[in-house]
């Protein structure tokens, strides 16, 4: 319903700043890494995300685009609020928590506070896909790397190799190189097996 909001600044703070458009105050949630770009000039820009519940209406306000498309896909994980999605992105650049979920990073995504190793997996499983799609980013190397991984497994299993030893083997083959084509996988990870 409102997507963005350009006014006067009437107040700032760490966890939300009020933006006077048109003669109305507009009380907006924002996260540490919006409050760090947000200047001290008095007239502001901000992407907002309009949060609709039975006791309240809350907006949430962003100084990217990108940061706020973050938020939304993290608000889709299922156990992740707004508060904690909010949280995230205090903690981390947007950059980085798309990074970490398009590289399967759960250290990092772990590493905010009141996230567990549960939660973290969860928000690298439910948006990895969505990740990828949306920034276009890795998917050439990430993909072509796990679907030649996947086949060379795929042989190695009809080749009569448990899948727990042969997927070992290949990922330590795959470190050492990971350009490698699914027939030189194969043949280095047979030596090894």
């Amino acid at each position: 319903m409102i997507t963005h909001l350009k006014g006067k600044l009437v107040e700032k703070n760490p966890t939300y700043v009020v933006i006077e458009c048109g003669g109305v105050g507009y009380f907006v949630n924002i996260s540490l890494n919006t409050f760090s770009k947000i200047g001290d000039s008095e007239s502001i820009s901000l992407f907002t995300h309009l949060q609709v519940k039975e006791d309240s209406h809350t907006l949430f306000g962003f100084s990217e685009r990108s940061e706020r498309e973050i938020f939304r896909l993290l608000l889709s994980v299922s156990g992740i609020g707004s508060s904690t999605a909010r949280t995230m992105l205090s903690s981390l650049e947007p950059a980085q928590i798309r990074d970490a979920i398009a590289n399967g990073d759960v250290p990092t995504i772990q590493s905010i506070k009141g996230i567990g190793a549960k939660t973290a997996q969860r928000v690298i499983l439910d948006l990895r896909d969505k990740i990828l799609k949306v920034y276009d980013i890795g998917e050439v190397s990430a993909l072509a790397n796990n679907t030649n991984k996947e086949e060379a497994l795929s042989a190695l299993e009809v080749l009569g190799f448990v899948r727990r030893q042969a997927e070992k083997v290949v990922d330590k083959v795959l470190t050492q190189d990971p350009s490698l084509s699914v027939e030189n996988i194969i043949k280095l990870a047979l030596k090894n097996l």
